[in-house]
């Protein structure tokens, strides 16, 4: 069923908590960080996101606090993976958790970029522009993937030209030839998972009260 808001939501407090928590973040870790042309780097495509959210919310195009909070992890563990490089951040804990021989908070980070798909699905949802259901739930999985490879192509550009210490810490690949494989794939499972939220959300919020 699709959503029945027509109207964005008006003005609330989360999202504005939610950007103090992220430029306070941002500062902090800003200073000294491993390496600062890294920082540079992983901290640039985050920052303009924030940008364009709030751009985006003064204009009256607003999400959700849900839609917010999903898309705030990505801003607050890639600012995080930009302070100490991704393989580099304190994880060991989750790794030993679940047998992983690698640091894994690249990956759970990529996992949080498929959060997006749950602002984009309330987006066409909210003004209607796709009317079949099935692919209201495609487009965003597809626009998901197709930014994880975009993403994957940009690394691999600035490992490239870079010197191979930034190249490598901004890679983050830590020996797995699979590396930008998975990661695609840590996102559309994030958009997976985001999807099935917004599904569940639009189910119960949609049925008639006893």
């Amino acid at each position: 069923m699709l959503a029945q808001e027509l109207s964005p939501p008006p003005p609330h407090w989360f999202p504005k908590l939610l950007l103090a928590i992220y430029l306070l973040e941002f500062v902090v870790l800003g200073i000294h960080p491993t390496e600062r042309g890294t920082w540079i780097a992983e901290n640039t495509p985050i920052f303009l996101i924030v940008v364009a959210l709030v751009v985006l919310y003064r204009r009256g195009v607003r999400f959700s606090n849900l839609a917010y909070l999903l898309m705030s992890v990505l801003l607050f563990l890639h600012t995080i993976g930009g302070h100490y490089t991704f393989e580099k951040v304190p994880f060991a804990w989750f790794d030993n958790l679940f047998g992983f021989k690698r640091n894994m908070f690249d990956r759970v980070a990529h996992v949080t970029v498929g959060f997006y798909a749950f602002a984009i699905i309330e987006l066409t949802d909210r003004y209607g522009t796709i009317r079949n259901r099935a692919i209201s739930y495609l487009f965003p999985l597809c626009a998901i993937g197709t930014i994880a490879m975009t993403y994957e192509l940009i690394e691999w550009i600035y490992a490239d030209l870079s010197d191979p210490a930034a190249g490598s810490a901004f890679l983050g690949s830590q020996g797995d030839i699979w590396d930008a494989q998975k990661d695609m794939l840590a996102d559309t499972s994030g958009a997976v998972i985001a999807l099935a939220l917004y599904w569940l959300r639009d189910t119960f919020s949609s049925r008639p009260k006893a």
